[in-house]
């Protein structure tokens, strides 16, 4: 440090909006022998999850000694490794309600090393963020055998945009929710295109360069920025890597479908993208090639490609799926033989079939969207999920719905 003054954990702290649903996932760890690893796209609102926590444990035993730690301030850039970590909580710790957090752990070489330690010490009650997959997949996860719980943190549901932004809830705010997504910084600045996309660009530069080029020296930029687009452009769609790759080399780019998916596994471990594959309704069984891709954020979506009423209904399906993980779903795209259900959402002893569309309001349209449903023969819930801004009604078992209706739902 330097000699610099450690400034205390209330110092750092900063103002939040609480949410209650995470803190709600947070709570039966609080206090136990087992690391919680909160993950997630850069500025989803990991970092204010941490003061979300800090003070509830400050709240129940005031006399706890937090030790905080934040890898994107320069305060902290003598911590490079984990043997710099480990002599730093060192000099910090009490022996007696000890609390650590670290934020964007994974800014810290071999951080797994000092994580192991730490517990084997025992007495501290650690929390950490990350914004790479490969926090849980491999560095922590596989290092610390069983002994971490990883909390998935996504941007702003629409309730909770609702709740951020002080709005009722009207069809003109779930327009701003699907124009401009739900990152938390949003809540500081004009609901205004020029304002909100130059902001959201920024952030997708800052995720792109620090998760993406910069942790595996990707050399290739141009064809990384046109891969996120083509991603964009394609939101929902099912393709491979080799159609990919085709379609450059029909652009006169010529990529190998090896880079292709690499590239893809790298946008994926930044939590940029979520890629869900298929799962055939008759057999049983997961498809090993074909899969979707679908944005942490509509609004950075976006960004990058701008915002096109024609693509309305692929937003739609966006908001629609990232709402299934954030309510606690494993997801796959449904195939039943050349038919195709959007989603299949599945918990322990439950599942729902799904599809997603932007009105039901002429014949082919209800057809073509009740068909493939009407085809599985199970009792498991379908749903249509549309903008129509209808009652909730039923075609021949089928559950139609309005997204603001299904969004706003706590079960559906």
């Amino acid at each position: 440090m330097n000699g610099e003054k450690i400034k205390t954990f209330s110092e750092y702290k900063k103002a939040f909006i609480n949410r209650a649903s995470l803190i709600d996932r947070v709570k039966p760890y609080m206090g136990k022998d087992i690391i919680k690893v909160f993950t997630g796209q850069r500025r989803v609102g990991k970092s204010y999850l941490i003061f979300q926590v800090g003070e509830l444990i400050l709240a129940n035993k005031p006399q706890t000694n937090i030790i905080y730690i934040n890898m994107e301030l320069a305060e902290f850039d003598f911590i490079r490794n984990h043997s710099d970590l480990l002599a730093y909580v060192e000099t910090r710790v009490t022996g007696k309600n000890d609390c650590l957090f670290v934020d964007e752990i994974q800014d810290i070489d071999q951080f797994e090393k000092a994580l192991r330690s730490l517990l084997a010490r025992g007495g501290i009650d650690i929390y950490v963020t990350g914004s790479n997959a490969e926090l849980l997949s491999g560095d922590i996860a596989g290092y610390l055998s069983g002994r971490s719980i990883e909390i998935e943190v996504y941007s702003l549901s629409y309730p909770e945009f609702l709740l951020f932004h002080q709005l009722n809830e009207t069809g003109e705010s779930f327009l701003k929710y699907l124009r401009y997504g739900g990152l938390p910084y949003l809540i500081h600045l004009s609901l205004e295109d020029a304002i909100i996309f130059d902001y959201l660009k920024n952030i997708y530069a800052s995720i792109l360069y620090k998760d993406v080029v910069n942790r595996y020296n990707v050399r290739n930029m141009r064809f990384l920025e046109q891969l996120v687009k083509f991603l964009a452009d394609n939101t929902g769609r099912l393709f491979s890597a080799k159609r990919i790759s085709d379609y450059l080399k029909s652009q006169h780019i010529n990529i190998s479908v090896q880079v292709v998916l690499n590239y893809l596994d790298f946008l994926v471990k930044s939590y940029m993208l979520f890629k869900i594959g298929r799962s055939d309704l008759k057999g049983r069984k997961l498809f090993e090639t074909g899969e979707k891709y679908y944005f942490e954020d509509v609004g950075l979506r976006n960004a990058i490609i701008g915002f096109r009423q024609a693509d309305i209904a692929q937003i739609l399906e966006n908001i629609v799926f990232k709402h299934l993980l954030i309510m606690g779903y494993s997801v796959t795209v449904g195939s039943y033989d050349a038919y195709e259900v959007d989603f299949v959402a599945e918990k322990p002893n439950e599942k729902k079939y799904i599809q997603v569309t932007y009105t039901m309001k002429d014949e082919k349209t209800i057809l073509r969207e009740t068909e493939t449903l009407l085809r599985i023969k199970d009792n498991y819930p379908k749903y249509i999920i549309s903008m129509d801004e209808l009652p909730v009604s039923n075609i021949e078992g089928i559950i139609q719905m309005n997204i603001r209706t299904f969004l706003l739902a706590e079960k559906f």
